[in-house]
């Protein structure tokens, strides 16, 4: 499969090794000459701390203005692009697999906060000035001691990584309910989206999945409202929705190879699901997004 679009496989291109990296916002705007990068993805973990900017941000074809004390997070494949209009204030922070493993962080923790989002919309995170300026820092520190050379630097960038990213979660204002519901709930969650995230291509019923985890269709659903926001239902059509447009931006595949390889028998019943649910059809989206 050709892809149209880079993507970043390395924390650094210069410096294959590092799996952790802190830039200054101004830095990379002038490092670039104020000219925008291109969409692309990582596979690698991001966080954008914006003090100050103006412009946007696009994260898997949904679009946010940029503005001041903004938190962005950004998952190990999305399609990315940020748009500033001046150079921004902040930090910019990405850390791979490798840097969780290195660092004795699990993976279930980046899990557990619920940043980190693969897909849907991913709004920036707000908080208070006082919180904000807890979290920057935290970022500030991090920044230091990624430019000292100093006994343990790493160990203790991921003890500070893994308090920033704990007072983000605590500070958390975006749209989820019940975030401090019983564990047996989040182990639910947690077990459905990795359900989902082996089976969505070939399976896309409520039903397969309540199966999966030897429940009903009625307690997912309830389980999913409360602590989502939405239905089962809802979540499979946003996780085969963003993962069809990703295939139409990124790829050469054709319509129809893109439907087989989403599950779907008929290449028609493909393009009437995505038109329902996006208001376009796969070649029109595919059109308007390479304008643009």
């Amino acid at each position: 499969m050709a892809e149209k679009v880079k993507t970043y496989q390395n924390v650094n291109a210069q410096a294959e090794e590092l799996s952790f990296g802190i830039s200054k916002m101004q830095a990379i705007y002038a490092k670039r000459q104020g000219k925008v990068d291109k969409p692309h993805r990582h596979n690698f973990f991001t966080v954008l701390l914006f003090k100050n900017a103006k412009g946007k941000h696009k994260i898997d074809f949904n679009t946010y203005t940029l503005g001041k004390q903004q938190i962005y997070f950004v998952a190990p494949g999305q399609v990315h692009q940020v748009i500033e209009e001046k150079a921004s204030t902040g930090y910019s922070m990405v850390f791979s697999y490798q840097f969780l493993v290195e660092n004795a962080i699990p993976l279930s923790f980046i899990e557990r906060l619920n940043l980190f989002q693969n897909y849907g919309d991913t709004p920036p995170l707000k908080t208070t000035t006082q919180q904000f300026e807890k979290i920057i820092n935290y970022a500030e520190q991090i920044f230091d001691s990624f430019h000292q050379n100093t006994p343990y630097k790493f160990m203790a960038i991921g003890a500070l990584l893994k308090l920033l990213l704990i007072a983000c979660n605590n500070s958390c204002t975006l749209d989820r309910e019940a975030t401090d519901a019983e564990q047996a709930g989040e182990n639910l969650i947690r077990a459905f989206k990795t359900s989902v995230e082996q089976n969505y291509k070939s399976q896309h019923t409520t039903a397969f999945y309540a199966e999966a985890l030897h429940i009903t269709p009625d307690h997912l659903n309830r389980t999913l409202k409360v602590k989502m926001g939405k239905t089962a239902k809802d979540y499979l059509t946003t996780r085969l929705i963003t993962e069809a447009k990703r295939l139409l931006y990124f790829s050469d595949l054709s319509n129809k190879e893109i439907a087989y390889h989403l599950g779907f028998n008929q290449p028609g019943n493909f393009s009437a699901f995505f038109k329902n649910y996006t208001k376009v059809s796969p070649s029109g989206f595919r059109k308007t997004i390479l304008q643009n």
